[in-house]
């Protein structure tokens, strides 16, 4: 029976008493959480680039080690989905949205704004920015959400537990986890997913409202009634696709951004600086390789504006990141089954990475090549970054719209998939949750991201978020050594059967 666990009361009931405290304590609740993330980031700033390097290595040794022949699932058992619809799923749920709300902007503001360590507006500075940009969106973010998901997928699917983030720490702690512990753990991950989810939507309907107002006179930029309207249109369409499953709803939806997203994609590098984006891409993927050790662990120690530079963007992108590992892990691993270990770390890691170098390399050298023609972007806004790129382009319009269709499809399928996920963490690790347990999460998410958009709290709840990326990071060490002992322990009796 999949009825809804202590977990999704415990969950619910935090993440209302933390959106009241932002709703009626906007300032109160963004000095707090504001602090602790100061704290945090400026304290541990070393042991965030050491854990997330260790995951990098964690799955570099899978992809490589011959226990990456074991499958995700039974010895026989076939994919659920094809590799293209499956690429698909992944990306469009990992970071899809965020790829076109940073696409321009990122590399744009390392470049012009506030570079790593060059002079703002050098070649040095060009250089610099696509490199961080691809070291912030590449291998490392992948291989978080693919620790979380691969432990999920291995312990759900091989070895019959329950989808859930305690049931991957059972070879530690053994049957603690289905006690007070495992709820604590599946609480922490339930409520970083509806938290991140909310502010997600919240933030898409601040950039769909800014693209709108900057192409359609009459329209007003940052309009809480037109932000209203937006997450509203978007609530009821993810809810439809929600209703309808996995394999119908979220499966067209990815599709469908997929295609959006190569076709803006090809049609920027055409109408762009073509051969600039080429040389850039080539430029930028042999710096990334050539300097990935030293972007891995640099931690500036003795240099006071570069350690804050890397406090602003690297650790808050690996703490973000992490916080979102939840969610897109769990989901993930939910569309992996029947996978062997290495083609779905090689699929997780690799594919995602190098589509989202092509996508930063397209649209960054875009942006830059626009700024350097005269165009001073370094004033906009950032939903409005990417609009104004296009508008100094031919079919400037045409892109714009095809832009706006595709944050509304990633917006969707990053709901659908929450929902999705959170059904499951809330049923006991069911891979097929009730409708009215995903509904309820739906409207949760939608109400939360209204309310916080009207008390102006949402800023401050995202850096919630980024706070309880802290507490998760522990979980994933764990996860990883509960990981590797179970494999371990199969792969000996496998070796043995031979």
């Amino acid at each position: 029976m999949k009825k809804v666990t202590s977990v999704f009361w415990i969950a619910l009931a935090l993440t209302i008493l933390a959106v009241a405290y932002g709703a009626t304590a906007p300032d109160n609740f963004s000095e707090v959480t504001g602090n602790i993330e100061s704290f945090l980031t400026t304290s541990f700033g070393w042991y965030y680039l050491l854990i997330v390097s260790v995951m990098v290595i964690f799955c570099l040794f899978f992809l490589v080690s011959p226990m990456g022949q074991i499958r995700l699932g039974k010895d026989n058992e076939k994919p659920e989905f094809s590799f293209a619809t499956w690429i698909a799923m992944l990306f469009s749920a990992g970071m899809g949205i965020g790829l076109v709300f940073w696409g321009a902007a990122e590399p744009l503001s390392h470049f012009a704004i506030d570079p790593a360590t060059a002079e703002p507006g050098s070649a040095d500075a060009f250089r610099e920015a696509m490199r961080y940009t691809f070291f912030h969106w590449g291998i490392h973010a992948w291989a978080i959400y693919a620790v979380v998901a691969l432990a999920l997928a291995y312990f759900q699917f091989r070895k019959g537990e329950p989808g859930l983030i305690s049931s991957t720490l059972k070879p530690i702690f053994g049957n603690k986890v289905k006690g007070p512990l495992g709820v604590l753990i599946d609480v922490i991950a339930v409520f970083a997913t509806v938290v991140g989810v909310a502010t997600t939507l919240g933030f898409g309907a601040i950039q769909i409202n800014g693209g709108l107002a900057f192409l359609f006179t009459g329209i007003e930029g940052d309009s809480f009634p037109t932000q209203i309207v937006i997450i509203a249109v978007v609530t009821v369409l993810f809810m439809i696709s929600s209703w309808t499953g996995l394999s119908k709803g979220i499966k067209y939806l990815s599709n469908t951004n997929m295609v959006l997203a190569v076709t803006l994609l090809v049609l920027v590098i055409i109408l762009g600086p073509t051969l600039l984006i080429m040389n850039m891409f080539t430029d930028s993927v042999g710096s990334y390789l050539q300097n990935l050790i030293r972007m891995s662990f640099r931690a500036a120690p003795v240099d006071g504006d570069n350690r804050a530079w890397i406090d602003g963007w690297t650790i808050f992108y690996w703490a973000w990141w992490i916080s979102w590992s939840p969610f897109v892990g769990i989901f993930i691993a939910r569309v992996s089954r029947g996978r062997t270990i290495r083609q779905f770390l090689a699929g997780v890691l690799l594919i995602p990475t190098v589509i989202s170098f092509i996508w930063f390399a397209s649209f960054g050298s875009t942006a830059i090549d626009v700024q350097n023609s005269g165009v001073d972007m370094t004033g906009l806004l950032t939903e409005e970054t990417l609009f104004a790129v296009f508008g100094e382009i031919p079919l400037g319009m045409v892109l714009s719209i095809v832009a706006i269709l595709l944050i509304s499809t990633f917006f969707i399928t990053s709901a659908d998939s929450a929902t999705f996920v959170l059904g499951m963490q809330t049923t006991n690790g069911s891979i097929n949750p009730y409708n009215s347990v995903k509904l309820t999460w739906g409207v949760a998410q939608s109400l939360i991201a209204v309310i916080l958009l009207s008390t102006g709290g949402l800023d401050s709840l995202q850096t919630a978020l980024i706070v309880s990326a802290f507490p998760f990071s522990f979980i994933m060490l764990l996860m990883m050594a509960s990981f590797y002992k179970a494999l371990s322990v199969e792969y000996s009796a496998i070796k043995r059967k031979r």
